[in-house]
């Protein structure tokens, strides 16, 4: 029998890419990790970490397993932040115009014995450069703020991508190779 799971997210998307993988959690838990990187903290293991954090943060039964993942946009070095507001998120497309970007998508996993493990996505994204019109009209849907380098691969801003090279599902929010490898260790699907 194949252990229930928890998904240590509220995001819909993370939802809707494990149903892609037959898997429907058995609850949804938002983690209440403090999300700030750490000084000198490189994006890939800032992205390590928050997964594995917010795994941890998820009361679980002993029976259970826990899903956790993170999205993390790098431009070289630096981590860039979620669009907090349209300001945030012109700022963030400015920048990504006409520029390749990594997507660093972690997923963590804890087995119902307490095991955990981590896999990471790095996935390149080039944007075609973008007019000022592209930008202000992107920022008008809404659809990027809240979100990881202020874009949202799903919906209109997959438009922009000219180039991507490793997982379009882990841009999204989570890594569907590297998900099932993980839930198939760990008991939750065959």
């Amino acid at each position: 029998m194949a252990a229930p799971l928890i998904l240590a997210s509220s995001s819909p998307r993370r939802r809707d890419l494990l149903a892609r993988l037959g898997v429907m959690p058995l609850r949804c838990e938002s983690p209440d990790i403090d999300e700030t990187p750490l000084k000198g903290e490189l994006p890939r293991a800032y992205a390590l970490r928050l997964a594995e954090e917010k795994a941890r943060a998820v009361v679980r039964a002993d029976d259970e397993a826990v899903i956790a993942g993170d999205t993390t946009i790098a431009l070289g070095r630096r981590i860039l932040p979620p669009a907090a507001d349209a300001d945030v998120q012109r700022d963030l497309l400015q920048r990504l115009s006409g520029r390749r970007h990594h997507c660093l998508s972690a997923v963590t996993v804890i087995a119902p014995d307490g095991r955990l493990r981590t896999k990471l996505a790095d996935t390149i994204v080039a944007f075609k450069p973008l007019t000022t019109a592209e930008i202000e009209g992107y920022i008008a849907t809404g659809e990027g703020l809240g979100k990881a380098g202020g874009y949202a691969i799903q919906g209109r801003a997959e438009a922009f991508v000219r180039f991507l090279h490793g997982s379009h599902s882990g841009v999204i929010g989570l890594p569907l190779f590297e998900t099932r490898a993980l839930l198939a260790w760990a008991g939750v699907i065959a």
